[in-house]
């Protein structure tokens, strides 16, 4: 009897929780610009691998509506976008350079993200084509974004 207490307790703080408003944004900027893309492959696999937490085109899934959880992606992705944005170019991004390290060292696409994610997970082909496409595709800002 103690645990349906306990349980109901829970059920009614997760109902709850659901009116507190941080992580319910789930709404994407307008998309500036895209660095020039060596190939529509390469993007492709940036599309797939990268975009939802580095871009202005997030796919927000059922479980980013559902508190605790959507706090926690809408941190996420907002932390993401801070980092490195592909659909802000025409503003500076400093992460770019560092994109192909962090894909050779497992760095990214973050291990948490990838259960969930399936298709965001690269074969090691897919993972050494993201990599010698990122500084032609990143390489110097200057001039080089897409509208």
């Amino acid at each position: 009897m103690r645990w349906l207490k306990w349980l109901s307790w829970a059920l009614i703080a997760l109902v709850a929780i659901q009116f507190i408003p941080f992580g319910h944004t789930d709404t994407n900027p307008p998309v500036i610009a895209e660095p020039h893309w060596n190939s529509p492959q390469t993007r492709a696999l940036f599309v797939r691998a990268c975009f939802d937490c580095h871009s202005n085109q997030t796919t927000w899934p059922w479980y980013s509506h559902v508190a605790p959880v959507s706090w926690l992606v809408e941190r996420d992705v907002l932390d993401g976008r801070r980092h490195l944005n592909f659909t802000q170019w025409n503003q500076p991004q400093p992460h770019a350079q560092d994109v192909a390290a962090q894909v050779r060292g497992g760095g990214m696409p973050l291990w948490f993200y990838l259960p969930m994610h399936p298709a965001a997970r690269l074969s090691p082909a897919e993972k050494q084509a993201l990599i010698a496409a990122a500084a032609p595709s990143l390489g110097p800002q200057r001039d080089r974004a897409r509208k």
